[in-house]
């Protein structure tokens, strides 16, 4: 874990408004919203203003002046303005949320399907604690950034921008004098940006490596228990955690020191207004209405400067978590369907390999000039030690990898010239430890032939020799699996996978190592399940108990990615080769497993 960590990317855009732009164009789909919620703004922040020009006249006009129509109206007016600004706030509110929801499932949605075309080579460097931060409080922050972060921005904008407009009517100097300072206060926010965003960057690698800290220790907590490593991972966690809270620290003093620098200047700034405006009016040129105006309108200006310092910390904590996203959504599956690539209905026919080439690491080849000729309907076992290359075969006939160089050939085809789903829609595969969905047994079963019946589900069932099981459970095929099937022993995860491939009916069917392990019973059950499976099928099967490959058409010896032996099992043990050798050991592990349990036995007795 650490390595990947240590190695994890550094994102630092260069331009920032490139990632704000491509963050904004997520709003695109759902412009009517936009519209309706910029309009809804502009007009409350339009009434903010015009209902403090109407405080004005009600006190220059009307309890100065003593008039008690322009009293009566204003204050009609002011009525009005209020109950229409409450409807509009009411408006962007709602609109806001709306808004915001849809963004967020537009970008979870998108970053589901992206990691669906992903090869396998990504998650297999990529731990899932980082994809899950990415795929939940990444997306927060960006909807945040792109609803109520966006409406914070607009607001301030139309506050400044009709503030200054009703400043200029009551006094164009005074309003020159309070524009000169703006300039003033965007050179310091600009100041404070690089370094808050630098900061929340930290902040958002240290939240992915508790995240998947979490994920690692909450996924394995049975291997945490049964090596009593909780001391070490609360070190490990400690530490991160620690890390994350200095990273916080620093971008908080940051945004709170930013924050006082922000008042003193528009401190001073109100301090010389007041100054100004009272020597206008003790020459008349300002009335106490225009003042109390002048300094609302200045304050409408000045707040959302002040609150730069919020928004300018959600902002690049946003964009921290915006390049994360695209940082993913850029990621190009290194496997993907070449152009004109086709679907010919089936992939039945022979499968070949030639002169194939494959490695993981560049500096250490896996397949170098591997051969492999399959008839139609013909099983292929492969044995051999551990890292041989026995899996690296069976990924590269799935398509989860490509040959670095060289030709693997289906029913006839380059198989990079066919789909993707062509290929692998068509392979059932049964694994060592067999991954079941939360949900039912019945929906597991069918998870691969969503159109199945249930007549179909249960003769599946049957041939694989699950049936059986599954009718004793509390509610039979509609019972809960748990996730990741953990309320079912290994043995019933596997039958139900196989009832699983059954269901599919694939053309080409792949085992590996499913009975590795299981006990003795189930792999009996399961033996006869892959009779059934495999009968007119091509089938590879990887196997470490050679109990279980005994009838297949040909046995291949694989070491160092090389074949080292081939022919049936009777013909391998005449040989009396590596082969040979493997199964003498087995039958003498069996052997002396039997009779260590008949030993136990009889002493029970």
């Amino acid at each position: 874990m650490s390595n990947y960590y240590d190695d994890e990317e550094e994102l630092k855009t260069q331009d920032n408004l490139k990632t704000i732009r491509r963050t904004l164009a997520q709003t695109r789909p759902h412009w009517r919203w936009i519209v309706g919620f910029l309009v809804t703004i502009a007009i409350v922040s339009v009434l903010d203003s015009v209902y403090t020009y109407l405080r004005k006249e009600i006190v220059d006009q009307a309890i100065l002046a003593g008039s008690q129509a322009v009293f009566r109206q204003a204050l009609i007016a002011y009525a009005a303005t209020v109950l229409v600004q409450a409807l509009g706030v009411f408006g962007f509110i709602y609109l806001t949320g709306i808004l915001g929801q849809r963004i967020l499932y537009d970008l979870r949605q998108a970053m589901f399907n992206h990691l669906q075309e992903l090869s396998f080579a990504y998650f297999n460097r990529t731990p899932v604690g980082w994809i899950m931060a990415r795929v939940t409080s990444d997306t927060e922050r960006v909807s945040n950034l792109l609803t109520w972060g966006l409406l914070d921005i607009t607001w301030g904008v139309f506050n400044i921008a009709t503030s200054a407009f009703f400043m200029f009517i009551i006094n164009w100097r005074l309003a020159l004098i309070v524009l000169t300072i703006l300039p003033i206060l965007l050179v310091v926010a600009a100041q404070f940006q690089k370094r808050i965003l630098a900061e929340y960057r930290r902040v958002r690698r240290f939240n992915s490596k508790i995240v998947g800290a979490y994920n690692e220790n909450i996924t394995g907590v049975r291997v945490v228990k049964a090596l009593c490593r909780e001391k070490e991972n609360l070190r490990e966690f400690s530490q991160f955690s620690g890390d994350m809270y200095r990273a916080s620290y620093h971008a908080a003093w940051l945004s709170a020191l930013f924050l006082p620098v922000v008042q003193m200047i528009t401190a001073l700034a109100l301090g010389s207004i007041i100054w100004y405006s009272g020597r206008q009016a003790q020459w008349g040129g300002m009335t106490i209405g225009s003042i109390q105006a002048f300094v609302s309108y200045l304050t409408f200006i000045m707040w959302p400067i002040q609150d730069l310092a919020r928004v300018y910390a959600e902002l690049q904590h946003a964009v921290a978590s915006a390049e994360r996203i695209f940082s993913l959504l850029d990621t190009v599956p290194s496997i993907s369907d070449r152009p004109g690539a086709m679907d010919p209905g089936t992939v039945r026919g022979d499968v070949s390999f030639e002169h194939v080439y494959f490695d993981y690491d560049p500096d250490t080849p896996v397949l170098a000039d591997f051969n492999l000729q399959v008839k139609q309907g013909e099983t292929i076992a492969l044995v051999g030690p551990t890292g041989g290359g026995k899996s690296t075969i069976v990924n590269l006939l799935c398509r989860f990898y490509e040959p670095r160089k060289g030709v693997i050939r289906m029913a006839e085809h380059d198989y990079t010239e066919l789909s993707l789903h062509a290929i692998q829609s068509r392979i059932g595969i049964v694994l060592q430890t067999p991954h079941l969905f939360s949900g039912t047994v019945r929906e597991n079963i069918r998870y691969g032939r969503l159109e199945a019946t249930d007549e179909q589900v249960e003769e599946a069932a049957r041939v694989a020799g699950a049936h059986d099981f599954i009718v004793k459970l509390g509610k039979g095929y509609d019972s809960g699996v748990g996730e990741g099937g953990q309320l079912l022993s290994v043995g019933q995860k596997q039958l139900i996978s196989l009832a699983r491939a059954l269901l599919a009916q694939p053309d080409i069917f792949v085992m590996d190592e499913a009975t590795s392990s299981v006990d003795t019973l189930t792999e009996a059950l399961i033996q006869k399940g892959m009779e059934a499976l495999m009968e007119g099928r091509t089938s590879f099967v990887i196997a470490h108990r050679l109990s279980t490959i005994k009838r297949a058409g040909r046995i291949l010896f694989i070491d160092d990615g090389r074949i080292v032996e081939m022919g049936s099992h009777a013909e391998l043990l005449r040989t009396r080769g590596r082969y040979y050798r493997l199964y003498v050991q087995q039958f003498r592990q069996e052997l002396q497993r039997e009779q260590e349990l008949y030993e136990m036995g009889a002493a029970a007795s």
